[in-house]
């Protein structure tokens, strides 16, 4: 499935890409054979100047005269051999009167679109007609690329709408599986604390009945933990050193004896406004994962950095790595590069910082065969 929808991505890219590079090629195509039109044009308009000029008084000069008319919309400059201007067409009156400088800077602009015309006056001194693109030119020529920006964004806009939904939609789905979970496991773990406290009952069940009151706790707190997603939990003031040394000891004593955890922190306390169920989860979470990627040796350190602003938590292993190709993959749900799990957990973890906490979760840095860095970052 998740290749289908790659090359669904894919094959649409590439039509959206044909439709703009042929849209662009016709666009300039029909804009090159309007150009060579209007230059026609200019070129019979100076024809017909030249006659107007050459004419003797009796002659008809009915044509030569439409021809010079009809011309309104191509705009020009008549110049002499010093480059003065003598004589303009078809330009904005009020442009030219309210801005001294506007027909010197369109003479210029002229002057780099194309080569003027020559017109003879006399055997000593020639006049020179430099012509511009017509406004219906400009407007073909730019026509495309603004009806490509409005369909960007248009397309962003609905891919917006659309992820926002998707996004909503998933929320839902986590928040039910979240509530759904939390539900199945209160009535096993009602069952198994009646039937702890019958063990505890008679004395010599005292070492088994608190073994298994570990694991009830336990459960315990995973259930509160997924009774606690969808809805907006309650920060407190927390010391994150202690908070993330609990977490720490409990994956130490589970961790296997090659594997070495740490935890280093300038200050001894480090106040940050936190759920602790939710956030222990996500510390939880990340020194597992660093587990399954050491394979059985290593080590694992932990650094709280506070600075003046925010506080940051980095959660590094010497384990295998990460490929730089999936460092924002790895959040994505269902995605996992083990061969157990569900890929759900670093996803889970993603929306604790982010939604609950207003913070950020991410890989700071990761070589293959070397290890990872995940970061945790909190506003003050």
């Amino acid at each position: 499935m998740f290749k289908q929808y790659i090359g669904w991505k894919f094959t649409l890219i590439s039509v959206a890409v044909v439709i703009i590079v042929t849209t662009i090629w016709f666009v300039n195509s029909l804009t090159e054979k309007i150009q060579q039109e209007e230059s026609k044009k200019v070129a019979t308009w100076v024809e017909a100047y030249r006659e107007l000029l050459q004419a003797s008084p009796d002659a008809n000069l009915n044509l030569v005269g439409e021809i010079i008319t009809t011309n309104t919309t191509i705009p020009m400059i008549l110049t002499d051999d010093h480059g003065t201007i003598i004589d303009h067409r078809n330009f904005d009156s009020s442009r030219v009167l309210g801005q001294s400088t506007f027909l010197e800077e369109q003479l210029r602009s002229f002057k780099k679109q194309h080569p003027p015309f020559i017109m003879a006056i006399d055997a000593h001194s020639n006049s020179y007609i430099y012509y511009g693109d017509s406004l219906i030119l400009k407007q073909i020529r730019y026509y495309p690329y603004i009806q490509l920006l409005v369909v960007a964004l248009f397309i962003g806009i609905v891919l917006f709408a659309l992820s926002s939904t998707n996004r909503a939609t998933q929320n839902l789905v986590w928040v039910g599986m979240a509530k759904e979970t939390a539900h199945q496991l209160g009535t096993p773990l009602s069952s198994m604390e009646a039937w702890l406290e019958i063990l505890k009952e008679k004395e010599e069940n005292e070492p088994l009945a608190n073994e298994l009151a570990k694991d009830v706790n336990r459960l315990k707190l995973i259930s509160d933990r997924f009774s606690k997603i969808g809805s907006v939990p309650s920060l407190e003031e927390c010391n994150l050193v202690a908070q993330i040394d609990n977490m720490v000891t409990y994956i130490r004593k589970r961790a296997p004896q090659k594997v070495t955890l740490s935890l280093q922190s300038a200050e001894q306390e480090v106040s940050a406004m936190i759920s602790p169920p939710l956030f222990d989860w996500v510390v939880e979470n990340l020194l597992k994962n660093a587990l399954d990627a050491m394979e059985g040796k290593g080590s694992i350190t932990v650094i709280i950095e506070n600075h003046p602003a925010h506080i940051t938590v980095d959660v590094t292993d010497t384990g295998k790595g990460i490929p730089k190709a999936f460092h924002d993959k790895i959040f994505h749900p269902g995605f996992s590069t083990k061969k157990r799990g569900w890929g759900l957990g670093l996803s889970l973890a993603k929306r604790i910082i982010q939604d609950y906490h207003k913070g950020r979760l991410s890989v700071k840095w990761s070589e293959v065969n070397k290890g990872t860095t995940f970061r945790i970052w909190l506003r003050k």
